[in-house]
């Protein structure tokens, strides 16, 4: 079987960003890996990994292009068979390209066909958008000014005649 995908990278732009992928199922995440970073203009020689997803795009377990952790327990994309982490209850992964860029892809499975004979696979479907230069920059919670502000409470903290404690208080 084949599995068909669209990858939608996270951005703020006014045009849509993505790629429409076509990939046999017992390839792995690794092949997928490939495809994404060549469809989208990478060279695919930076970090990368996926992430299972569930319906609200919530990061789950990740499996690694590259077995980093201390105890060599990472799951492995070049281990790790599409058809073991994506099918029709489960079509949401997370793909990250470069963990000092932060480029950041929403992978959902879209369609699943039979292999059509004189195809070659994966196959680059459709292209919609420009990559941008640079990846787009997160904005965090804390990084929007209306979300937190430490001096909220319009207390002068070097006016000490007028702050509420008693000065001989030991």
């Amino acid at each position: 079987m084949i599995y068909r995908f669209r990858v939608i990278l996270d951005n703020d732009t006014e045009e849509d960003v993505f790629r429409d992928l076509e990939i046999r199922e017992t390839d792995t995440l690794e092949d997928l890996h490939n495809i994404i970073t060549q469809s989208f203009g990478f060279d695919g020689s930076e970090m990368a990994s996926f992430y299972l997803s569930n319906d609200q795009w919530d990061q789950g377990e990740e499996i690694s292009l590259f077995d980093l952790s201390d105890d060599n327990s990472a799951r492995l994309m070049n281990e790790t068979a599409l058809d073991t982490v994506v099918h029709e209850a489960q079509t949401k992964l997370i793909y990250v390209y470069d963990f000092l860029s932060m480029w950041t892809f929403y992978v959902e499975l879209a369609e699943i066909v039979e292999e059509e004979e004189g195809f070659d696979y994966p196959n680059l479907m459709f292209v919609q958008g420009q990559v941008p230069e640079n990846a787009p920059e997160k904005l965090f919670e804390a990084d929007d000014d209306d979300a937190f502000n430490e001096f909220e409470d319009e207390l002068d903290i070097d006016d000490y005649d007028n702050l509420d404690f008693d000065e001989n208080w030991n």
